[in-house]
């Protein structure tokens, strides 16, 4: 089935602290949305890779392509003022439900191929597959009645990619907005369809604040 890849970049990096958006911030020397491209390439060169970015950062990503010469093919479409609205705008740009979609954080570089690989296995097979990763912290539910311990085990850390047989996503998303929508799971599971979970990497950290640059500049 032909693949694609929607790759949403639509930071601001107030949480970085900068005022250049966190998806351009450089990562040993190369923006950290080239990276994670270039991953998805590196995984499989017949990906369509189809990046998300905000009307007014288009001029400057075409700054940055011509300054790092970076030609990993890649198609640039205009988000939205959400990250539902720029994940819908992409995938209209998807002609065909024959096909599987994965949907992936711009600042997440360093998503191993062999997860990305293994989303669209397994999205093929089950409809929708998700990266997940164990809490190796304990943790406890705080409400208005005081916290309280929960059993970690019980429990899993979401990643992207979070991938779906287009038939599945694209159906999904003409349902429309929900307030409940957290990421793209769960616009498909308010539609009904069930998540595939498989094993995501610890590696594949969302780069947002400083403390993650320097631990990406490690890992990278």
């Amino acid at each position: 089935m032909k693949k694609y890849s929607i790759i949403v970049a639509g930071g601001k990096g107030l949480r970085m602290g900068s005022e250049l958006p966190k998806q351009f911030i450089e990562l040993k020397g190369l923006p950290i949305l080239m990276h994670t491209i270039n991953k998805f390439h590196e995984a499989d060169s017949s990906i369509q890779i189809i990046v998300s970015l905000p009307k007014d950062q288009l001029n400057f990503w075409s700054e940055l392509i011509e300054k790092h010469q970076f030609t990993t093919p890649h198609q640039v479409v205009t988000g939205g003022d959400s990250r539902y609205q720029s994940v819908d705008n992409a995938l209209q740009y998807i002609s065909t439900s024959d096909c599987l979609i994965a949907i992936h954080d711009g600042v997440r570089p360093l998503v191993s191929t062999e997860v990305i690989l293994k989303s669209y296995t397994c999205a093929e097979e089950y409809g929708a597959a998700i990266p997940t990763v164990d809490l190796k912290e304990s943790i406890r539910e705080v409400n208005q009645e005081g916290n309280f311990a929960k059993d970690r085990s019980s429990f899993k850390l979401v990643q992207t990619p979070q991938t779906f047989r287009g038939d599945v996503i694209l159906s999904s998303f003409e349902n429309g907005y929900q307030e409940v929508f957290t990421d793209d799971a769960s616009v498909a599971e308010f539609s009904q369809h069930k998540m595939h979970l498989f094993d995501g990497n610890y590696e594949n950290i969302k780069v947002t604040t400083p403390e993650d640059l320097k631990l990406g500049e490690v890992l990278c």
